[in-house]
Parts: C-alpha cells; sequence; structure tokens
C-alpha cells in the first residue's frame, strides 16, 4: 500500500509558495519555504493511512549544492501528528530526487503530514511519497514520474462542454489588458494565469515598475485599459511595497471561477490541421484538468507556452547583424538574452536586526563583495541561459548571490555596525524576466523598421520606450564568472512608433495570437517594446482584433486582409472602462423601489419604473402603484399618477 501526496495540493500551504515556473521542465510545481532566513508556517495536509510502519520519502533537491561550499540552505523535515518523522531533507544533492525521510508507525485513521522549515531560505519540495513496502520509490526522471504520479493520483481530464470565443493564456499586463478588451468589446473570453495573482511582473510577487506611456500615436485611445490596471504611482527610487503594486484591483475587474481562473496552467494542446482544436488547463491545487475548446487563443504565457506546445518557429536570443539589416545585432547570432531580476527591498529598523551568516553559495567577502544597500533593476542573471530549461537555477542564482552579499554586509563587512539596524524587508521569491523565447508572427519587426521609420499599413499601438538592451556587466562577470549585475544600453527612438498588427499574429498556427514577451520582434526590437503598459496596449489590440474575428467569421490574420477598416475603427474608439457607478444624464422618468425577490413578481430585489417619455404610465404591480400614488410626485407633463 502507497499513497503519493502532490504537496502543490495541500490543504494549507502555511507560508510556503506555490513554484510554478519550471512546469514544463518537471513536470509539476512544488512548494519552496522562502522566508529570507526566518523559517516559515508549516504546509500541512491530512491522510487517510492504514495501520502499519510507514517509510516516508520527500522529491525534494538541494539548491545550493551547484555551488559546493557550506551546509544545504533549504533543509526541512516532515512531520507526521506534528513529530518529526527522522533525518532533515533537502540535502540529497543538486538534482531532484527522492529523500528518504524516515518511517513512523501509525494506526489506522486519519493523519497531519507537515512540511516542517528549518531555515528559511528556501528549501523546497514536489512530493511526499508513503509506503509500507521496503524499496518502494516512485521514479525520479521527469518523463517517468510524470507518468507515474498522474496514475497515483488518479489524473483524469473533465471535459467542458463551453465554446469560448477566445481562451488567454498568461495573466500579466499583456494577458489582463487582451482579456478585459475582449470582454468590453462583447467576447466570450476565458483568462488563465498559473499564479495566485495578476499582473506578472507588475504584481507583489516580483515588482517591476510599469513602463512605457499610453494613449499616444495615431490611436491616441488606445491604452485605456492598459492605464487603468496600473498603478497610480511607482517609479525606481520608491520602496517597492506590496500596497503599491494592487493586486487586487485588477483582480476585481474579473469574475473569478467565470472569466478568470487563479492556479490554472496549461498543460497540453490538441491541433487539428493548422489550428488548435483544444487545450487542456490542470488546477495546480486541486488537480483537476479540464479540456477547454475555443474558436480563438491567444498566447500570453511570456514563455511562448502555447504556442511551443503547437510546434510555431521561435526566436532567442539576438539574431545576426546581416539576418535583418540591424546595426546593434552581434556579427553572429547566439543564445545572449537580457536576463531575470531578483529585486529585494530592505528596511531600517529603530533597533538592531541579525540575519544569519550563512556558509553556503558562492562566498562573499572584502575583496568582491557589494557595497549595495538597495536593489534596482541591474540585479540580473541568465543572460548565457535558457530562460525556460533553466529558469530555477537562473532565480536560484539570484536569490543566491542577494542572500550571501547581505550576509556579507551585516556580519563581516567593513559596514557592519553602520547596517545593524538594516533588514530584508523583501526579496522576490520567483524574480522577473525580460525576455524568453519570442514565435515568428506574419512579421518580424526590426530595428530597421524602428530607427528608418518605416510605415506599415496596419500599425496599432506605439512605442515610446528607448532602444533599452541589457548586458551582463563586464567587471560583475569579470569578478564572478557568470554575472548577477547588468547594465544597458540605451538609443532614444524619437517619437513613438506604432507595431505592426502583424507581429501580433502567429504565421504557423491560424487561430493563435502572440501577447506579451513572445511578440514578434528581434531582440533589439523587442527591447523597446518590452515593457508592461506597451505591451497592455498590444493586448487591447488583440481583445478588439478577436472582437472582428467573432464579427466577421474570420481568423486573425484575415483581419488585416480582409477587414482592417473594423479592426481600425475600433483603436480609434478604443475600449470603453466607465467608472463605476457613473452616468451620462438621460431625460427618462422612474421610481426605485427595494423589494423581496418574489413579493411583487420581481426576480431581484431592485425593481424599476419606466415611464414613457410622455408620462405614459407602465404596468406594475399594484401595491408598486399605489406607492406611487401616496408618493403624490408631479412628473414632467404635469401630472400626477391618481
Amino acid at each position: 500500500m502507497s499513497v503519493f501526496l502532490e504537496v502543490s495540493r495541500f490543504a494549507d500551504l502555511g507560508g510556503w509558495v506555490l513554484e510554478t515556473q519550471s512546469l514544463s521542465v518537471l513536470g509539476g510545481a512544488y512548494l519552496m519555504a522562502h522566508g529570507v532566513g526566518r523559517p516559515v508556517e508549516d504546509a500541512v495536509t491530512e491522510v487517510e493511512l492504514g495501520a502499519g510502519v510507514w517509510k516516508i520519502w520527500a522529491l525534494t533537491r538541494d539548491w545550493t549544492a551547484a555551488w559546493g561550499r557550506g551546509m544545504p540552505a533549504g533543509r526541512f523535515e516532515i512531520l507526521v501528528d506534528g513529530y518529526s518523522s527522522g533525518p532533515e531533507l533537502g540535502t540529497n544533492g543538486e538534482a531532484w530526487d527522492w529523500q528518504y525521510g524516515g518511517e513512523v508507525e501509525l494506526e489506522e485513521g486519519k493523519h497531519r503530514i507537515s512540511l516542517h522549515d528549518l531555515t528559511g531560505f528556501n528549501g523546497r519540495c514536489q512530493a511526499v511519497y508513503l509506503t509500507l513496502e521496503e524499496g518502494d520509490v516512485p521514479p525520479s526522471e521527469p518523463g517517468e514520474l510524470l507518468e507515474y504520479r498522474r496514475k497515483a493520483t488518479g489524473y483524469e481530464v473533465v471535459e467542458s462542454e463551453e465554446l469560448l470565443d477566445l481562451l488567454v493564456v498568461g495573466g500579466g499586463y499583456a494577458g489582463v489588458c487582451t482579456a478585459l478588451s475582449a470582454m468590453r468589446s462583447g467576447v466570450k473570453c476565458l483568462l488563465i494565469q498559473d499564479r495566485g495573482v495578476l499582473g506578472g511582473c507588475g504584481s507583489s510577487e516580483i515588482r517591476v515598475w510599469t513602463g512605457g506611456l499610453t494613449n499616444v500615436g495615431k490611436y491616441p485611445k488606445l491604452g485605456n485599459v492598459s492605464a487603468l490596471i496600473s498603478p497610480i504611482d511607482g517609479t525606481p527610487g520608491q520602496v517597492k511595497s506590496e500596497e503599491i503594486f494592487e493586486d487586487g484591483r485588477k483582480k476585481q475587474l474579473f469574475r473569478e471561477g467565470k472569466d478568470l481562473l487563479l492556479n490554472e496552467a496549461l498543460i497540453d494542446v490538441e491541433l487539428q490541421g493548422r489550428s488548435i482544436a483544444s487545450v487542456v488547463t490542470q488546477n495546480l491545487r486541486t488537480g483537476v484538468a479540464t479540456r477547454r475548446r475555443a474558436r480563438l487563443y491567444s498566447d500570453c504565457s511570456g514563455d511562448g507556452v502555447l504556442a511551443r506546445l503547437c510546434g510555431c518557429e521561435t526566436m532567442y536570443g539576438r539574431e545576426g547583424r546581416d539576418e535583418y539589416g540591424e546595426q546593434l545585432a552581434p556579427s553572429v547570432p547566439d543564445r545572449q538574452v537580457m536576463g531575470h531580476s531578483v529585486l529585494w527591498e530592505p528596511i531600517v529598523r529603530k533597533h538592531p536586526v541579525s540575519f544569519p551568516d550563512i556558509d553556503w553559495g558562492i562566498e562573499f567577502n572584502d575583496e568582491n563583495g557589494l557595497k549595495r544597500f538597495n536593489c534596482c533593476w541591474d540585479w540580473e542573471t541568465g543572460q548565457y541561459r535558457d530562460q525556460v530549461d533553466e529558469i530555477e537555477w537562473i532565480r536560484d542564482y539570484g536569490l543566491m548571490t542577494v542572500l550571501g552579499n547581505w550576509s556579507w554586509l551585516k556580519n563581516r563587512s567593513p559596514y557592519r555596525d553602520v547596517l545593524s539596524c538594516h533588514d530584508l524587508l523583501w526579496v522576490s521569491a520567483i524574480g522577473g524576466k525580460r525576455e524568453s523565447y519570442r514565435v515568428v508572427g506574419e512579421y518580424v519587426l526590426s530595428q530597421k523598421d524602428i530607427e528608418e521609420r518605416i510605415k506599415h499599413s496596419d500599425g496599432t499601438a506605439a512605442i515610446t520606450w528607448s532602444i533599452d538592451l541589457h548586458y551582463p556587466d563586464p567587471v560583475n562577470e569579470s569578478i564572478f564568472g557568470e554575472a548577477f549585475q547588468s547594465c544597458a544600453y540605451h538609443r532614444g527612438i524619437g517619437k513613438p512608433y506604432e507595431i505592426p498588427y502583424r507581429c501580433l499574429v502567429a504565421r504557423d498556427v491560424d487561430n493563435l495570437f502572440l501577447g506579451g514577451r513572445i511578440i514578434s520582434a528581434t531582440h533589439v526590437a523587442f527591447s523597446c517594446i518590452r515593457v508592461m503598459r506597451t505591451l497592455g496596449m498590444l493586448g487591447e489590440v488583440v481583445g478588439m482584433a478577436s472582437a472582428v474575428c467573432k464579427e466577421c467569421g474570420c481568423l486573425p490574420r484575415e483581419v488585416y486582409s480582409d477587414h482592417w477598416d473594423l479592426l481600425r475603427s475600433r483603436m480609434e474608439r478604443g475600449i470603453s472602462m466607465n467608472q463605476a457607478h457613473g452616468y451620462m444624464p438621460g431625460r427618462e422618468e422612474s421610481y426605485h423601489f427595494m423589494r423581496p425577490v418574489g413579493s411583487v413578481g420581481n426576480t431581484n430585489e431592485n425593481v424599476w419604473i419606466y415611464f414613457g417619455e410622455g408620462g405614459e404610465e407602465p404596468a406594475m404591480h399594484p401595491s408598486l402603484r399605489q406607492a406611487i400614488i401616496e408618493l403624490g410626485v408631479t412628473h414632467k407633463n404635469g401630472k400626477k399618477v391618481e
């Protein structure tokens, strides 16, 4: 007898973070004890077990083993009914693997299983396995493990009977604006997001300041949605507090469970010819998998998750100079990208605050330590790595250097006395990407288009950000071998430039739009498109285009070839984001009563009685008419109801 527990489905996650960035690599999410050096609250669930001596295994890893120094950072225990089952976990080496967690003799019944953090330094666990058999251990190779875990957890796909007009994958700025624009344009839309909050890099999980101007260029009413969901404040130099990113405000514009699904990940796709017939999504907290169908899809995942599952041609890294005639491109193409930032925020307390003197990761000392008491955009890693397949290592490198350098500052640096009251208020658990896979669309925008001001008849939202290329900082790279700080080259583009609609349409799949970081552009051109408000505006365009597709029964590319006037008209009007409970004045006369449902033949407590323009009296319940008579109001025609 055995029990396989996906820890992402624990009833109470406590202080552990649900980490989803490596889903495509690992085949599942994991929990991470991100406490910035303070142990987090236990993740807890209950399970029915038979009587016997249960052997306990955890699917885990030592994330700091890669640097070969010191104690494993992320150590934890498994508790059964509040008691430790045995050895410390998260100490088993660099690769994900099953680590023995001891054994416990139990009586038949319900038992409490807990992940108990010991360090606050990002211990992690994918699954817990309990078995009565000696030597019974699940596979650890991701492909074999995925098949095993699905069988062990009773995986099956539920069929949704709903046919959507548009399904949007990814809830960053591009995805949110795409979905809201589509919904406000009469499109039946569903937005799925594999995190528990909306906003992507502009959420409280990552806290990147929102860049780019809205409502500029040829279509000044583009940007209404992007501006609406942007924080009212936020610029470099300010404290990156959770409140300033307003996660709840974005979510409030949706009906969760109806047009928004959080913690819902795309895991599979079915093609029919050159079109997407359906996708399978899975709720990471419940494990429920659902097949969903839509006429149109928009990939705003940031990594081209849907597009790559469909087999679309992608671009990664820097194109060669001759490929698009770009002055800023390298002579030879390579896979260097703009990196991934783990942002952090310090605070000065009114009393001394300690921080662990860690012995793992890179050793920071008086020779190589950084005198950095605040964090900006430049704490950046992974420029030479794959931002999908290696994202766990990339994030961990950024995290390790933040924590290691801070530990040196607080404990061993010449500044430790001055910094005695300094504390780490927040460090991002997941970090934010600038660039990943881009997808080839109907047109690939280049530096040449932007700087030579090439006019495209299908221009849409306008770029206002400069060409902003990030590079590994040469000094940091020379000291540490692999940089964790970056520098940037900026080149102004002169004035706003409209992005062609064709950059938002996948070339290889007929019913797929492209949004966010995966837009069809070269590395150089992408560097000035990538900021959030600009990507949000492009999402608005996709939402409008989906409405044209619905109206005309056409495919995304046919909006440009056959129905451009309709999209242009919508871009000229923009998306109306009406102020709540605000109305333009009219000349109607009406009475408004509140009555219990069914008491006057009503299906809603709000009962409105509208009179005609000439004062004509409508049909109404006798009790309501009597109430109006007793009010004795003189109408515009000079008469009262009698």
